[in-house]
């Protein structure tokens, strides 16, 4: 039975479909929670912003990506949900800035998009810089994990990466975003920070199993992965 260390050193090659999936969900979920986080929610004694429920989606995918694919695929997939941040917000300050109808209905309309739109380029700001940093500590860890468990030990790789990867990323995303969604005083950051941290681990370790299996199908699923496996 070969050692830990002997046993190869598996990724699947990134040409398909699979992973360009993955990267298109990652950039799509980065690009709704921004418009999502816009907004201040408040749940009882818990301040939040409206892109919670979606946000630990991206890394998930993220801890896949790596797993998988390996560190460059994941970085690819990383920056690629940056350029997706950077085109919406773009693309919004466009259409913010279209000459619109000078009816009461058209100016509603107007204030309505300048308001809901207005301020993502703060959330894009603090999501990109957290997204960037958090991203990229998630799979280094997994990465550097893998290197020396290889097959064996994917649980622990998703927690401990977790865990580096979120904490950097909140405390970027809620120190830059807090005064787009409302946010005034240090007591309503720290519970931002805190909860918001809190929150996005515990859903990635709830639905650790189904990541793991997700992996594990997709192992099985890449011939290319297989392949790495038996060299």
């Amino acid at each position: 039975m070969k050692s830990t260390l002997q046993q190869p050193l598996a990724y699947a090659r990134i040409g398909s479909g699979h992973y360009a999936t993955l990267v298109a969900l990652m950039a799509v979920v980065v690009v709704l929670s921004n418009i999502g986080g816009a907004k201040g929610v408040i749940f009882g004694p818990i301040i939040t912003d409206g892109g919670f429920f979606l946000f630990p989606l991206a890394y998930i995918c993220g801890d896949v990506v790596s797993e998988v694919y390996g560190g460059r695929a994941a970085r690819r997939a990383i920056f690629t949900g940056f350029a997706a941040s950077i085109l919406a917000v773009l693309t919004y300050w466009v259409i913010i800035a279209l000459p619109g109808f000078d009816d009461d209905y058209g100016i509603a309309k107007q204030a309505a998009l300048e308001g809901a739109l207005g301020p993502v380029w703060q959330i894009v700001l603090a999501s990109v810089l957290g997204f960037l940093a958090g991203q990229n500590l998630n799979t280094l860890v997994m990465v550097w994990m893998k290197r020396r468990s290889r097959e064996r030990g994917l649980f622990a790789r998703m927690a401990s990466s977790t865990g580096v990867g979120e904490l950097v990323d909140t405390l970027v995303f809620c120190t830059i975003a807090a005064t787009a969604i409302g946010i005034t005083s240090i007591g309503q950051w720290a519970n931002y920070t805190f909860f918001g941290f809190v929150y996005k681990v515990a859903v990635q370790y709830a639905v650790m199993p189904l990541t793991a299996l997700v992996i594990g199908w997709l192992k099985k699923n890449e011939p290319t992965y297989q392949a790495a496996l038996a060299a």
